[in-house]
């Protein structure tokens, strides 16, 4: 609860030690009124570091300087010691509705540290004052409280009859009537003026109503005089567009504003109109654009063509920063990394009269520096423009709105608790109240789809093409999506750690490259259907000539593939990735854009922000993003105003893959943002996918996983496994392993050992075996004396052998080496062993190389087993001593990571065995 019947505080908690005392508990975002006063008091009795009086001559009901630890100094006044009626100049007491904050309590609690029993008998006796004050609770009208002191009440009462109702409330509270009643208080004689406090909030409580008003009053009298012909909407070098107005009128008149346009509408060149008419009505000097450093070209020649005002784009160290803010150019463009180095230089130099942020987005996460930084900057006008205000939950939009008017949506606490369904641990886990969300932006938002203004832009369609797997990608896809599985199992009986989610996310990371090509996490696999595909696809766009093709993937390394294969078709292109140096991206730009022979613009997603490239009209996704706005923002770099031509939409997307899966997921994320942004559809349909239960839905939805994933590694083959099984049996003792491949397509197995006796031990343990699993592999089993018998009858042309497939597994030296076809079976048999050991051995270096250790080993000692089973299969000996010892280093791993130091000492025993692995598999690759 916010107070007690009677308006009072609620009783503060027993009293702690300040050094020892811990925060208030809370169970998630579970948080009541009551809970977040508590909170407040905790952090007033640990945060405030110093309170000075500004008033000596009130000790307990007057108005202190106040230094937090954070370094803030807000002036507090007090006039209760037992209610919620105190004032204080933070953004925490303006908007949070309870009345008080931390700065008020740091005052109380540094009061009744002073004195205990005079501070109590000073909360009986109240203010000596009256007191005209605004609170913060209730309805947010201002009040007037009365003394105890009867001469006090009796001359105010006199002196403000008229303002005052019978009982001594004021008899108008509107704004206007506050103003009249302040002039009625500075025309009084000094004996009404010394009894009365009116509390310096109230001012600016007065000054933004009228402007709220005059706001309203500009616009009207302004369109008045456009139709009047003394004014036009015209300022700048092109017509702006009917709904293109309209949004320059909206954040030139609304002062703090969000537009909220599509991608491709024209939200720069709104904001540069707006700009200019605020410097032709209001005498604007400055304008703070800060936007992606990708963009700042872009905002240059944007302005440059429809403006031709005088523009500075921000460069170079601190020391040439500072001297450029000071350059009176009307427009100043910095990025968001210069603005949280520079924001405090930003305020005191440039003073910016209008801010504008570009991709506002960069702010949707409250709790990051960047947004501290940016919501730190002052100017009275503020537009943010972002064509994506919500990407995956409806707080992201709550951090970008805080920067407009902090009161709009209130405190978070408030926030969460209007729109969130939290559970019994106060975790999220549905939206609620979504239409009251909407009407609560409609003050500051303006939204248009394309689908508004559709009679004014060209085209789109959108065609998806199905792209299978490659053997080699599919054989690496699923060792990924095994181990994924493995952990979404995991998740379901348990929240997984943070190793755990980092390593999940990693491997979801590697599925969707994999899809790509395995060529971005494997220099020496370049397989890559999508690749095939895609040249199918420019052959035919391509003829003609009037068509240019921008192609997006989230890698770069898919990206060289494509630059490989534009080389091999001869067609020009312009190269914008992450690498490429901002000046150079620039250069890139105007080529595609202005150079007829420049066909293609391969861009990675460092250009799906911002920028116009109408010159293109076909939009190839190559991969696609976890979210739609950002697939939008791809889009929209071709379909936009100014376009003429329909706008093909191209995307490539694997098949039976987490791609395919995906598609699903952006639906979904698409409808919460249409939802609550446009008001389209049915809101109270919308759930919010959160909490444990519902990450692990949408992951194992996006894997395609069914049933219960695998809990141990995927199995290696049939004949892999029998071969290793035998050899660590047997050694040297295993003179010869075929298998045989019948017509039913079965595998037989033919094993030889090298004495009747283990021939003999074998043969029985196998009979159990079969006994006990039916679908063991089929093995016949020999002595070498009873082989050798066979070979003789089968040369002599007694025994005539069957003709079927046959792959030698394992050949002793001691038979012989064989023709010239069983070496080669040797060598092929060999090398497809090694492509599975090369395989395991990338996926174990990748997990090792970023801190998973421990899921590295056993994949390690799997690449073990198969470099091993190589060898033997290439040298036909199994008793060489230089043959990987298998258990030895299989015991090695385990012993490394089981040692004190951990993980330390567990990479650093993956990096020599690797190594060492390596230089083997080398070696035999080049004996094969």
């Amino acid at each position: 609860m916010a107070m007690q019947g009677n308006g009072k505080r609620p009783p503060p908690a027993a009293k702690r030690s300040r050094t020892t005392e811990r925060a208030p508990a809370l169970v998630g975002w579970h948080s009541s009124d009551a809970d977040e006063i508590e909170r407040r008091r905790w952090r007033g009795r640990t945060e405030i570091v110093a309170v000075e009086s500004g008033e000596p001559a009130f000790p307990y009901f007057g108005t202190f300087r106040v230094a937090s630890g954070t370094g803030g100094s807000y002036e507090v006044e007090i006039r209760s010691l037992d209610r919620l009626e105190n004032a204080c100049g933070c953004t925490d007491h303006r908007v949070n509705g309870l009345g008080t904050c931390k700065h008020i309590e740091g005052v109380l609690e540094a009061l009744r540290r002073r004195d205990a029993r005079t501070f109590s008998d000073a909360a009986r006796t109240g203010s000596p004052r009256v007191e005209l004050f605004l609170p913060r609770t209730g309805d947010g009208f201002p009040r007037i409280s009365w003394p105890q002191n009867a001469a006090a009440t009796r001359s105010v009462r006199n002196g403000l009859g008229a303002f005052l109702t019978d009982d001594g409330t004021l008899r108008d509270t509107s704004p206007a009537g506050i103003e009249a009643l302040l002039d009625g208080i500075a025309a009084a004689g000094h004996g009404v003026r010394r009894h009365i406090r009116v509390s310096r909030y109230l001012a600016p409580w007065i000054e933004d109503a009228k402007r709220r008003a005059a706001r309203l009053d500009a616009r009207r009298h302004f369109l008045a005089d456009v139709k009047a012909g003394r004014q036009t909407l015209d300022r700048l070098h092109h017509k702006l567009l009917p709904y293109q107005r309209d949004g320059m009128l909206h954040l030139a008149f609304g002062e703090r504003s969000l537009l909220a346009d599509d991608m491709g509408l024209g939200k720069t060149i709104q904001a540069i109109a707006a700009c200019e008419l605020l410097r032709h009505l209001k005498g604007v000097r400055r304008v703070l654009v800060v936007c992606p450093a990708s963009l700042k070209g872009e905002w240059q020649e944007q302005i440059a063509r429809f403006s031709g005002a005088e523009t500075l784009l921000v460069h170079g160290g601190r020391p040439q920063r500072l001297a450029e803010y000071a350059k009176p150019a009307f427009f100043t463009v910095v990025n968001y990394e210069q603005v949280v180095i520079d924001a405090a230089a930003i305020n005191e130099i440039v003073k910016p009269d209008i801010v504008v942020l570009d991709e506002a987005q960069r702010i949707k996460n409250w709790q990051t520096k960047t947004a501290a930084a940016v919501k730190s900057l002052v100017s009275p006008y503020a537009f943010v423009l972002t064509g994506t205000p919500i990407e995956n939950r409806i707080d992201e939009i709550y951090s970008i709105v805080q920067y407009l008017d902090p009161g709009l949506l209130g405190p978070l606490f408030r926030f969460n608790r209007d729109f969130y369904e939290l559970d019994e641990r106060g975790r999220p886990v549905d939206y609620k109240n979504l239409e009251a969300l909407q009407r609560r932006l409609q003050p500051v938002m303006l939204r248009r789809r394309k689908h508004d203004v559709e009679t004014e832009l060209p085209g789109r369609t959108t065609t998806t093409y199905m792209v299978g797997m490659a053997d080699e990608q599919r054989l690496r896809y699923d060792e990924y999506k095994a181990q994924a599985a493995r952990l979404i199992h995991i998740a379901k009986r348990r929240p997984l750690s943070p190793k755990e989610f980092d390593r999940l996310q990693m491997l979801l990371a590697c599925m969707r490259m994999l899809c790509d090509t395995p060529f971005i996490l494997d220099s020496d696999c370049r397989v890559s259907p999508k690749i095939e595909e895609l040249e199918k696809v420019l052959t035919e766009i391509l003829a003609d000539p009037e068509r240019k093709v921008i192609i997006f993937s989230e890698w770069e390394r898919m990206l060289m593939l494509v630059r490989e294969l534009a080389q091999d078709m001869r067609v020009e292109f312009a190269w914008h990735t992450g690498s490429v140096p901002q000046q150079r991206r620039r250069a890139e730009i105007d080529r595609f854009k202005h150079d007829p022979d420049c066909r293609l613009f391969l861009s990675s997603d460092s250009g799906s922000v911002g920028l116009n490239l109408q010159a293109a009209n076909v939009v190839i996704n190559l991969d696609l993003p976890w979210n739609p706005a950002r697939l939008e923002q791809r889009i929209a770099r071709a379909w936009r105003k100014n376009q003429r031509k329909t706008v093909d939409v191209i995307n490539l997307v694997t098949e039976d893959s987490i791609e395919q899966n995906m598609l699903a997921v952006l639906s979904q994320k698409q409808a919460l943002a249409d939802g609550v942004l446009d008001g389209d559809g049915d809101l109270k349909s919308l759930r919010m996918p959160s909490g444990r239960r519902a990450l692990v839905e949408r992951i194992e939805a996006a894997l395609g996983a069914t049933g219960q994933p695998a809990t141990t590694p995927p199995k290696l083959a049939l004949d892999v496994q029998l071969q290793n099984e035998l050899v660590r049996r047997h050694g040297g003792a295993l003179v010869l392993l075929e298998a045989h491949r019948g017509a039913d397509g079965v595998d037989r197995f033919l094993a030889v050992f090298d004495s009747e006796e283990t021939a003999a031990r074998e043969r029985e343990r196998r009979s159990t075996a079969q006994g006990a699993d039916p679908g063991a592999p089929r093995l016949e089993i020999l002595d070498r004396f009873t082989y050798d018998a066979v070979q003789r009858l089968t040369a002599a042309g007694i025994l005539r052998p069957v003709d079927e497939a046959r792959r030698e597994l394992v050949r002793s030296p001691t038979l012989g080496a064989g023709g010239k076809a069983r070496e080669q079976a040797r060598s092929l048999r060999s090398a497809e062993l090694l492509g599975h050991a090369e395989r395991k051995l990338r996926m174990a270096l990748l997990l090792a190389e970023r801190g998973f250790a421990d899921e590295a080993a056993p994949i390690l000692t799997t690449c073990i087993d198969l470099a091993a089973q190589a060898r033997t299969a290439l040298t036909g000996d199994t008793s060489d001593d230089e043959a990987p010892q298998v258990p030895t280093l299989q015991a090695d791993v385990s012993t490394e990571i089981a040692s004190p130091d951990g993980t330390a000492t567990a990479l650093s025993a993956m990096e020599r065995l690797l190594a060492d692995l390596q230089g083997r598999l080398q070696a035999l690759s080049a004996a094969a």
